[in-house]
């Protein structure tokens, strides 16, 4: 019988109704390399009959190809749904499914337990309201399950069932299971003081303790798993809290509607309510709470909507409208926790993208206090951040945002760092606390302003970044240059590499992390000296185009000239003044741009000298040629 459109939207409103008034339940399954987590969640699929017949079927066919034995189901494909997953028999990306008993809806994260895509379980578990923490009954706890255990605890989640898998290869040993939770309960004391644990015994791939107790553990007294995720409390505290909601877009259909829409992370909201817009603190009163099916008498945390306001204020996306009795804090510096997410380290005092909620704004992050060594949850010392590696460190943002801590609103206290060359997310932070020097450090305000400084020196301000290879004659440019600049009675001044190491930089070495700072202090000091109305010469290897466009932003409109001293590298070997190349290639000295540290060179700075085909006098003649085209002479 062929069924008609009429009866298929009957049969979906009717399971939409039984589902609408049950609680749901996020959780997650984590823990080390293969200890079961996709197998617990396609068993708990196939117990609660969330599967098709297809499905079923293809289930069955699929479980034969890789090799499952009789009529067994290999329940983790349900779950590793990439062919590499498969291949390899891991879970790779995070895999969400929905499901539901008759008492509840679930939504579960399957993340994958390689230390490598540790990333991939942190974005699993920054949703979750329980964490289900796999571990091998036959290995006990591993480095990875402690990682994962403080992973999930570091980003809020209280809740966590041990479940110790696999009990059927270890003869289902009561002795085993209860060293193990032992084991866990001495790391656990660290973790954190409000932490709720219920440990399980079971076999995800036998169904052992899955839906119902099992005979096989006879000994063990405490709910099944299903038991415990359908009736373990999960209040939703974000409705008792203070109204927040960040503005993801200014609705303005027409002339007669203006409207701010986005999604309630906490709290309640009524037409009538006195609101504010963070970060400006503009007041105003709530008039509509405006919806796709109608308007509202109250919204609440995750619902989506659209609000009106009874005053025109200004109010954008990034901002967050707020209860006007218990506004959010707003500051420009922070301390922070952060789990790095790439390959590539952490460079203290690069210039990250920084999204919290709707809001991107640019971010300095400093070197870290310290980080954690996840299998003790001691402090330990830091400089940089390596892949999964967290730490405690200081940011700064070019402007203020409004926040919660994270410990108080994940939404508002969870941010993502991203490199600002390659768009890839690099970390994960969550906010502690602003620092107090944000709000007690001010600008002075000054009588004689740059532009009153610059006209005394009859020119304009500007900023000669010299950057090449180390023997590319950046300095010997610089210097015939100066002898120009002084010869026509303008006023300068030369940053050497060399001579600033000498003091301003002498703690600093020659790792990545070292060449941002000093390129950071560098730039600063550029700056003041074009507030001074100087004409600055920088002349630094800086390598890495994101430290020379923060060195850029810092300057005034046109104040930045970029000059590429283009010199093969063959051709600066070759000269090798100071036998630096020599030494590199020997391997005496480490960190070496060109060698063993790369350079990027610029790909559109304002000059670009040859200096194969030209001297270094021709070189500054060129580049004063350009000064006076441009008109930085003239005030």
């Amino acid at each position: 019988m062929r069924l008609t459109d009429d009866l298929i939207a009957t049969d979906i409103a009717a399971y939409l109704e039984k589902h609408e008034h049950k609680s749901l339940l996020r959780f997650i399954t984590c823990g080390s390399v293969d200890d079961g987590k996709s197998t617990l969640i396609g068993r708990l699929l196939y117990d609660s009959k969330m599967i098709f017949e297809d499905q079923l079927a293809t289930l069955e066919s699929d479980s034969k190809k890789v090799g499952t034995q009789g009529e067994n189901i290999d329940f983790a494909l349900l779950v590793d749904g990439l062919a590499a997953e498969r291949e390899q028999g891991i879970t790779i990306d995070v895999a969400y499914r929905f499901f539901a008993t008759d008492k509840r809806k679930f939504i579960v994260a399957d993340t994958p337990g390689h230390e490598q895509y540790t990333r991939n379980m942190a974005t699993g578990a920054s949703t979750a309201d329980v964490a289900i923490l796999m571990v091998d009954a036959r290995k006990g706890i591993l480095t990875q399950t402690r990682r994962h255990s403080f992973i999930t605890t570091l980003l809020g989640i209280r809740k966590l069932v041990v479940a110790v898998n696999k009990m059927d290869l270890v003869g289902y040993s009561e002795q085993v299971y209860e060293d193990i939770i032992e084991d866990f309960y001495a790391f656990a004391d660290e973790l954190a003081t409000d932490l709720e644990i219920q440990p399980i015994p079971m076999s995800a791939l036998e169904g052992v303790n899955i839906t119902s107790r099992s005979n096989e553990t006879d000994w063990y007294e405490g709910p099944s798993l299903m038991e415990y995720l359908e009736n373990v409390p999960v209040g939703n505290k974000r409705l008792n809290a203070s109204f927040r909601m960040p503005v993801q877009w200014v609705n303005r259909p027409n002339l007669d509607f203006r409207g701010f829409s986005g999604q309630i992370t906490a709290g309640t909201i009524k037409p009538g309510d006195r609101v504010k817009s963070m970060p400006s603190g503009k007041q105003s009163t709530i008039d509509r709470i405006v919806t796709a099916t109608g308007d509202l008498e109250e919204g609440v945390a995750g619902q989506s909507i659209t609000l009106t306001l009874a005053d025109e204020i200004d109010c954008s996306r990034g901002d967050v409208i707020v209860s006007a009795d218990d506004p959010t804090e707003v500051s420009d510096q922070f301390q922070a926790r952060i789990l790095w997410m790439s390959e590539s380290p952490l460079l203290p005092g690069r210039r990250y993208l920084l999204k919290i909620g709707s809001k991107t704004v640019t971010a300095t992050v400093n070197a870290p206090k310290y980080g954690i060594d996840v299998n003790t949850l001691s402090d330990i010392p830091a400089k940089t951040l390596e892949l999964n590696q967290i730490g405690v460190t200081t940011l700064s943002l070019d402007q203020a945002i409004p926040y919660d801590p994270y410990d108080v609103n994940r939404e508002m206290g969870g941010f993502i760092l991203i490199d600002r060359m390659t768009n890839d997310t690099v970390g994960l932070g969550l906010i502690d606390f602003a620092l107090r020097r944000a709000s007690n450090i001010h600008w002075q305000a000054m009588d004689m302003d740059r532009a009153t400084l610059a006209e005394q020196k009859g020119q304009k301000p500007a900023v000669l970044w010299f950057t090449g290879l180390s023997g590319s004659g950046k300095s010997t440019i610089a210097n015939a240059l100066q002898k120009l600049l002084f010869a026509q009675g303008k006023h300068t001044f030369t940053l050497d590499g060399d001579n600033v190491r000498h003091g301003l930089n002498r703690d600093l070495g020659f790792t990545d992390a070292d060449r941002v700072e000093n390129i950071r202090r560098v730039a600063n000091v550029a700056r003041l000296m074009s507030d001074a109305g100087l004409i600055t010469l920088v002349s630094f290897i800086s390598p890495f185009r994101s430290e020379r466009q923060m060195a850029r932003n810092l300057m005034a409109e046109g104040e930045f000239i970029e000059v590429y001293v283009d010199t093969p590298l063959d051709v600066a070997e070759k000269r090798d003044v100071k036998g630096l190349y020599k030494k590199a290639r020997a391997g005496e000295i480490k960190n070496f741009t060109g060698i063993d540290s790369p350079y990027e060179p610029p790909q559109n700075p304002e000059i670009t000298i040859d200096t194969v085909n030209h001297t270094p006098e021709e070189a500054a003649q060129t580049i004063l040629d350009y000064l006076k085209e441009k008109g930085m002479f003239e005030i």
